[in-house]
């Protein structure tokens, strides 16, 4: 009798996963919602002094721990269903590499999605553009997940919320690209 309660309850916990599963993949293929990431681990905080956005050795990088998560989470949105991904990255090399990482096929740089750590005033104006830029997006995107790989002050002023490297925010936007409402999605281990 417990070996069968343990099997029901394996049964259950499995059917639970599939439906958050295709959960993900049904909201995604949906005009209604998007994904935002924060870039994979790149240990310390900003860039070093003179950094410049055309060089990658001159900027904070992801280090192998973070190459490696890149690459499974792109393997986990898979299993969630997401076959099929229209992918856009900061300029920034930790993006452009967490991007490159998750293996959908070619990402694209977008300038909605920089960071404006640097400048903090620009908060807001930022904010205008990634909307704008989700608000077109939307219209052309099809049943193609939308995900976007960005930095931590994007998504805060986006939100109002600091994620960790890896995190993703499933949002719910208008046809205007505002917020909605969102489910953190913690980096899967």
């Amino acid at each position: 009798m417990l070996y069968m309660k343990f099997i029901l309850s394996a049964i259950l916990m499995l059917c639970g996963l599939l439906a958050q599963a295709s959960d993900l993949s049904h909201k995604l293929q949906s005009s209604d919602y998007v994904l935002l990431m924060r870039h994979t681990l790149a240990p310390g905080v900003g860039d070093p002094a003179n950094y410049t956005l055309d060089d990658c050795k001159t900027q904070r990088n992801l280090n192998s721990e973070g190459r490696a998560q890149a690459t499974f989470i792109g393997e986990w949105l898979k299993k969630q269903g997401i076959k099929n991904a229209e992918v856009h990255s900061s300029i920034w090399c930790r993006c452009k590499d967490t991007a490159a990482l998750l293996n959908f096929g070619e990402y694209k740089v977008e300038s909605a999605l920089a960071s404006f750590f640097d400048d903090m005033t620009k908060a807001k104006e930022s904010n205008l553009k990634l909307q704008r830029f989700i608000a077109s997006k939307l219209k052309s995107k099809g049943d193609k997940a939308l995900v976007m790989v960005t930095h931590h002050v994007n998504i805060l002023e986006f939100m109002g919320e600091n994620i960790a490297s890896g995190d993703m925010v499933l949002a719910k936007v208008n046809t205007k690209g505002e917020l909605i409402s969102y489910k953190l999605i913690p980096r899967p281990e």
